[in-house]
């Protein structure tokens, strides 16, 4: 073993984190003799209450407390000599090697201390010379700044002017505290995100600098906590998130809240990367729990990254003022039960115009199986305005995990009376078979559905309350170029070519039925209300002038097909739809909503027993073209126009419905033989023998036959000379005379005798 220790390569000083039990810390290099060693405790330097031993050993040694440093203490041990000569060389005396080593390691663990104090100090990198680092002289730097020059040699700047340059021509000088102050961060204010401390007052102490400065707020990385609903004022320009917010405080209330309410209108804002997630999941019961709620913002900009387990994830909502004209780039919604809620809260505010791009509206297998969920809300509170209109949604998806439970899992609910709102490539995994309900007067929207894993069977959810129909679902994954085509099921493009006159008062149309609003007696099935014809039309060039009491309609089976398109050129016409059931029975008023229409609301009228707009159709009240949802009780329908208010002309009328259905217009039939010019009928007859130049006769009910007619009769056996004349007889019955123009005798055997009447 050697008689004086080595010095290796090994910094001079080691650092513990003490636990609060720990007595004994190891320093792993050499000191010559204990006093050698500093202890320091929390920066503090400590003269007693320890022992050190291994002094003199190369591999370093131990301290000893006698009471273990707290827990979380920082310990320091560090070499600490006295820098001074503790030998003497004698002339001619003898030169010993131990005493040589000895020196030689005192002076080589001087020069590791100096190494080591020397790394934490300003000093030029190795590539650089010249620099000089030397500092001004007491007088001189006193209550000024320390800073380079423009060679990079310290010099010094007043404390109220130091400035710096953008490293680029044209740069101005600015003062460090302007420079710093350009954009907030919550940092300045104390926040950690560290996701345990409570950073809610200092983030809100941050966003109150943000409004009163008007500048951006930074939120850096990491997990910022906070037990208080915070608020960014609409004063402030715009807020930037790296990291996220944990909401760890009470229920009912809005996590994070952006811009003003009241009357104010916040413009232009930029919100970017807002990430907002609840510590504990919400009951889903308190609507007052929403993770961002942004209010009465205009031309904004505005991105959601993230927003998780909140009754409402994310609220858009005017107060007192518009939320309009502004983009949304919407990210990660996961177990809310409404992901986005699109709102008003008064009567003089509006929530319109906005687009709305991506968004994955999502749910955990077991957050709140019994609950039902929705990806995305239009409402309004109580008396608020309801016209949400004219929003646009692009590639939302939803995993709503409903599918095969007994609750509601659909991506939108629209509770107000919007119109032109699109929702382009959805995609539905685990909803509903309904991608909207409406249950208010929503109209003209159209859901484009790209995917649903529950197969084709996607429709809109019209509940009881719903007062407007009309809008569209294109089910993409369902021969698309089929579903864009239009079935038309019946049209009389000239109502004035398909005029039947049925005798010298009663006219009758071709495919319709002819109506009355006031059918004697107490009439209950189809049958019984559409007739073939009727008086008090009055014949135009072009078409029909409808009179009190009149109406004209298409009857249609409607026992698969529930939505029918209906078109009418007219002037200022009046939509009515009569409704029947099982065995075509009238259904009234007393069986429920049986009808609804797209732009018009409808009222049940007792005395003609149907269902009537409550505005006529015209181009002013976009309501000419109307669409018109029956409920699922309603077996067949008579849907037409009819005199309310006042005489009108009927040029032309025409019905569809959904290309993927083919619902039968019904007329010319036994049971309903409105609707038709030509009457048939046939007999089996037998005639007698009829002599050379003889005839012989028959009568052959004819329903609908009346005198001026063109009539016409034939026989289904070889006549051999035998002519079939045919006549009207009378009301509703053709006679057919059979003439023997032969100059024999001829007995034709039994066959059948068919008429035909075509009226003019």
């Amino acid at each position: 073993m050697p008689e004086h220790i080595r010095i290796g390569d090994i910094a001079p000083r080691v650092q513990y984190v003490a636990d609060g039990a720990q007595t004994v810390f190891v320093y792993p290099f050499p000191i010559f003799q204990p006093d050698d060693l500093a202890v320091f405790v929390d920066g503090l330097s400590l003269s007693a209450g320890f022992a050190v031993s291994g002094a003199g050993n190369s591999e370093g040694g131990i301290v000893s407390f006698v009471q273990p440093p707290a827990a979380g203490a920082k310990v320091v041990l560090r070499r600490q000599l006295v820098m001074e000569r503790v030998t003497d060389y004698q002339p001619n005396g003898v030169l010993r090697a131990n005493t040589l080593n000895d020196e030689l390691d005192r002076q080589m663990a001087a020069l590791q201390e100096l190494r080591e104090g020397l790394a934490g100090s300003l000093r030029q990198g190795p590539g650089e010379v010249g620099a000089r680092f030397e500092l001004p002289v007491r007088p001189v730097r006193a209550n000024r700044l320390l800073g380079f020059d423009s060679t990079g040699d310290v010099t010094t700047f007043s404390r109220g002017d130091a400035t710096l340059s953008a490293p680029f021509p044209g740069g101005i000088p600015r003062t460090v505290e302007d420079k710093l102050a350009e954009r907030l961060s919550a940092r300045d204010f104390g926040a950690v995100g560290d996701g345990v401390a409570d950073d809610g007052p200092a983030l809100q102490a941050a966003m109150n600098a943000a409004a009163a400065s008007g500048k951006f707020l930074q939120i850096g990385e990491g997990t910022y906590r906070s037990t208080i609903p915070l608020t960014l004022p609409g004063a402030a320009a715009g807020l930037v998130m790296l990291g996220a917010i944990l909401y760890a405080g009470a229920g009912g209330e809005a996590a994070l809240t952006l811009g003003d309410g009241a009357a104010i209108r916040n413009r232009t804002k930029v919100y970017q990367g807002l990430r907002v997630l609840r510590s504990t999941l919400s009951s889903w019961e308190d609507e007052r729990d929403i993770g961002i709620l942004i209010r009465n913002q205009d031309s904004a900009l505005i991105e959601i990254r993230q927003v998780e387990r909140f009754t409402i994830g994310v609220q858009t909502l005017g107060v007192e003022r518009g939320f309009e004209d502004s983009v949304l780039h919407l990210g990660r919604f996961v177990d809310n039960r409404y992901g986005l809620d699109v709102r008003t809260a008064t009567a003089a505010a509006w929530n319109t115009s906005i687009r709305y791009y991506g968004g994955h509206f999502a749910m955990s297998i077991a957050t709140w199986p019994d609950k039902s969920r929705y990806g995305i809300r239009l409402s309004a509170a109580p008396g608020a305005y309801v016209a949400h209109n004219r929003h646009v949604f692009d590639g939302p998806a939803f995993e709503l995990q409903a599918r095969d439970r007994p609750i509601d899992g659909i991506p939108f609910l629209i509770e107000v009376n919007s119109r032109g709102v699109v929702a382009r490539n959805i995609r539905m995994e685990g909803c509903d078979a309904f991608v909207a309900r409406h249950t208010a007067g929503a109209q003209d929207h159209v859901y484009e559905v790209a995917w649903a894993s529950q197969g084709y069977g996607v429709d809109i959810d019209y509940t009881a309350t719903a007062t407007r129909v009309g809008s569209v679902v294109r089910t993409f994954h369902q021969a698309a170029a089929h579903r864009e085509a239009t079935r038309t099921l019946a049209e009389i493009p000239n109502l004035r070519a398909a005029a039947i006159r049925w005798n010298a008062t009663d006219i009758g149309f071709e495919k319709l039925a002819c109506l009355s609003t006031n059918v004697s007696g107490t009439p209950t099935l189809l049958p019984q209300f559409a007739f073939p014809a009727l008086d008090s039309y009055t014949l135009t060039d072009r078409g029909v002038i409808l009179t009190g009491g009149r109406g004209l309609g298409f009857v249609v089976d409607t026992r698969r097909c529930k939505e029918f398109a209906l078109a009418i050129d007219a002037d200022n016409p009046r939509m009515i739809i009569q409704c029947f059931g099982a065995g075509g029975v009238l259904l009234s008023a007393t069986d429920g909503t049986m009808v609804r229409a797209s732009g018009m609301s409808l009222t049940y009228v007792a005395g003609p027993r149907w269902w009537q707009g409550n505005a006529d159709s015209n181009d002013a009240g976009l309501t000419r073209l109307q669409t018109i949802r029956l409920a699922p009780e309603v077996q067949s329908a008579i849907i037409g126009v009819a005199r309310i208010d006042a005489d009108y002309e009927v040029r032309s009328l025409r019905l569809a419905c959904d290309p993927s259905q083919s619902p039968p217009v019904l007329y010319g039939t036994p049971e309903l033989p409105h609707g038709v010019r030509e009457l048939k009928a046939e007999m089996t007859w037998d005639p007698p023998a009829i002599a050379a130049g003889a005839s012989a006769q028959v009568n052959v009910p004819c329903p609908g036959v009346r005198p001026g007619d063109f009539v016409q009769a034939a026989f289904g056996l070889s006549t051999s000379g035998v002519v079939f004349l045919a006549q009207v007889g009378a009301q509703d019955v053709i006679t057919v005379t059979a003439w023997n123009r032969s100059t024999i005798s001829i007995d034709l055997a039994a066959g059948t005798l068919r008429v035909r009447a075509v009226k003019s």
